[in-house]
């Protein structure tokens, strides 16, 4: 009987514990959603274990295709170069097919909303409401392009405005624009930082929310997400499957 490809979630990896334990707890929602796929992760580095481990490991047991699924929100540096690079030295008896990374999405448009109204909102506060949609930040303009994209098609959903901001490589920052949201006079501001897990950067969106009326929680494990990494799962294993003939 031919085996459904097996799920490699690579997520990027970091000191702080938070991180890790965020990702875990996203990857069992997936498999509860997917109790028939096999569902591994893998960082790229600071955790165990190593994508190129569980490649190995994976390689070892008899396993021949694999969806390696970028936790990643745009198609950035880690998407483009730093994944593949990888992927290309695994072991060469696996077809490895890599997904799309996660964003955008409506899913994760839903996800931030969650947040947000998790946050103490309601949908009545959304005409009143300017929110900042605060990414990690990156060097891509692609990245950078998609964020700002992201902002437009979510202020038409009924927000009094959304503006994009950036922890890191990029302007403005986080308080920048609860600056701007505050002068163009929103009743409230909020921020939603539109990262998956804790750390260094999310932190820094955090302390820049200082100024706001609210501020939500990382999109973590909540089920829209896993939903998009289910879906991501499914286009991408569709051509494993013809390639195998099944």
């Amino acid at each position: 009987m031919f085996q459904k490809p097996v799920l490699l979630v690579i997520a990027h990896g970091s000191r702080d514990p938070r991180h890790a334990a965020t990702v875990h707890a996203l990857v069992r929602r997936v498999r509860s959603l997917r109790p028939d796929v096999r569902v591994e992760t893998g960082f790229l580095e600071f955790n165990i274990p190593s994508v190129q481990g569980v490649l190995e490991s994976l390689a070892a047991e008899g396993v021949r295709d694999v969806v390696a699924l970028p936790l990643l929100l745009t198609r950035a540096f880690h998407a483009k170069a730093d994944i593949p690079a990888v992927l290309r030295d695994a072991p060469p008896q696996l077809r490895i097919r890599q997904a799309e990374v996660l964003g955008p999405s409506p899913l994760l448009l839903a996800a931030l909303e969650r947040r947000l109204y998790e946050a103490g909102l309601t949908p009545a506060d959304k005409s009143s409401t300017g929110v900042v949609l605060a990414s990690a930040g990156s060097s891509d303009p692609e990245a950078i392009a998609v964020i700002a994209e992201i902002a437009r098609e979510w202020r038409h959903t009924g927000w009094c405005a959304v503006r994009p901001a950036f922890a890191s490589a990029s302007l403005p920052r986080t308080e920048d624009a609860v600056r701007e949201l505050r002068a163009l006079g929103c009743e409230r501001v909020a921020v939603a930082p539109y990262v998956l897990a804790p750390g260094f950067l999310p932190d820094r969106i955090a302390r820049g929310a200082a100024g706001a009326d609210v501020l939500a929680d990382v999109l973590g494990a909540a089920p829209e997400v896993a939903r998009v990494l289910v879906e991501r799962y499914e286009a991408a294993r569709v051509p494993l499957l013809a390639a195998v003939g099944a």
